[in-house]
């Protein structure tokens, strides 16, 4: 497999052969670290108020025996009106599950071989609005032919950042922000040389 090179006006100039270390590598890695990326944007908000919580109900409605009914201690209990909730939500609850860097860095290599695979992939010397319009940004996107493009520059500069920002089907990063999650939504990749070099060199 190899990714697409672009030559300056982002059109194909060759191609680049990827390391060995990309291929082979099982789809489960990708799964494991989505499902943690994921669960980690959980806002764990979602909370209810017990019996012991819900305000009220310290008295007992009435007595245990002789009215020839159920007998009650608490009007705060989940079965009646206005009480508690059995069972409810918590919010003290953890959904951090820990991906090594080694299986980070597997799900990552899957990413990049399945664009490799699908002619998806793209390499090139810089990416870079100096004018920090969108609408040079926007031709820059045009020229790619996919849905949505993940951008991953070096060191992301603000000229560049303002003409992509506005972009709803392109998203620019820096290098240090890329992950499989990141490269597994996007249809297409395009990343500046010195990034691909240092993926390349960590695989």
């Amino acid at each position: 497999m190899s990714a697409i090179v672009l030559n300056e006006n982002f059109e194909k100039a060759s191609e680049l052969a990827l390391p060995e270390s990309f291929e082979g590598i099982h789809s489960h890695n990708l799964y494991l670290y989505v499902k943690s990326y994921q669960a980690a944007l959980r806002a764990n908000t979602a909370t209810a108020k017990g019996r012991s919580e819900v305000r009220g109900g310290g008295k007992k409605p009435w007595a245990q025996k002789g009215r020839g009914g159920a007998r009650a201690g608490s009007t705060r209990s989940p079965i009646w009106v206005g009480g508690g909730k059995a069972f409810g939500p918590s919010n003290n609850r953890n959904y951090i599950q820990k991906v090594n860097k080694k299986q980070k860095k597997l799900a990552l290599n899957f990413a990049l071989d399945e664009h490799s695979k699908a002619g998806s992939l793209y390499v090139v010397d810089s990416i870079n609005v100096e004018s920090g319009k969108t609408k040079d940004a926007k031709a820059i996107f045009d020229k790619i032919g996919a849905r949505d493009v993940l951008f991953v520059k070096a060191i992301l500069d603000e000229k560049s950042f303002l003409a992509f920002r506005n972009i709803d089907s392109s998203y620019l990063i820096e290098e240090h922000e890329l992950n499989a999650y990141l490269a597994a939504t996007y249809r297409a990749i395009v990343v500046e040389k010195a990034v691909w070099e240092n993926l390349s060199k960590e695989a």
